[in-house]
């Protein structure tokens, strides 16, 4: 009702969740000084203490003045919360009935667009990442109420499809693992390896 939605962190990217990660690891330290708990109540009343510890007792030395977690949220002024979405609009049939306005997912749709300098293009306010080496050209788009495919406009190759992607996608992949990909040796290099006499 207060329009929160649900987000993930960036796949194959550890660092997103780093300060998660790191508040765990103080955690787990703190458990380690404890008497072993031998019920999950007892464990719970244990976190418990420690979150009390942790937001209101103990200095931050990444807050101004190593004030505590719980002094820095009270002299915070507090966001407003998210509003949801507006109410997808209707139409008014004969007799009164309201159904859906159709979106650009119920009707087929194309456009020509250009890729742009990292590597992707927006089509509805979706960004798609297309596959490597395709930079500065052109694409046709062409979808329908189920899939959504890029071609390019010089040789009509299909670079790249994908399913109509569910209503709140804001980015669509090509697929390909993030970051530089792995080299593997020289093959030259490997033979010599293998057939140069041992010292």
């Amino acid at each position: 009702r207060l329009g929160v939605a649900t987000i993930t962190g960036r796949p194959n990217k550890p660092t997103t969740q780093g300060k998660n990660e790191r508040f765990h690891q103080t955690l787990f330290r703190w458990l380690d000084k404890q008497p072993l708990a031998s019920t999950l109540d007892e464990l719970q009343a244990q976190v418990d203490a420690f979150d009390h510890v942790y937001n209101h007792e103990r200095p931050h030395q990444g807050l101004p003045g190593r004030i505590t977690p719980a002094q820095a949220w009270q002299a915070t002024p507090k966001a407003e919360p998210p509003r949801p979405e507006p109410p997808a609009p209707t139409i008014i049939m004969a007799g009164g009935a309201s159904v859906p306005a159709p979106t650009w997912r119920d009707t087929p749709g194309e456009h020509t667009l250009k890729i742009r300098r990292d590597g992707t293009v927006t089509v509805h306010k979706i960004v798609y990442r297309l596959p490597k080496g395709n930079v500065g050209r052109h694409v046709f788009v062409s979808h329908d109420t189920t899939q959504i495919s890029f071609y390019d406009t010089m040789t009509g190759e299909l670079l790249i499809e994908h399913p109509i992607p569910s209503h709140g996608t804001k980015y669509v992949g090509n697929g390909a693992p993030m970051g530089r990909p792995k080299t593997s040796p020289n093959v030259t290099d490997v033979l010599t390896h293998q057939t140069s006499p041992m010292s």
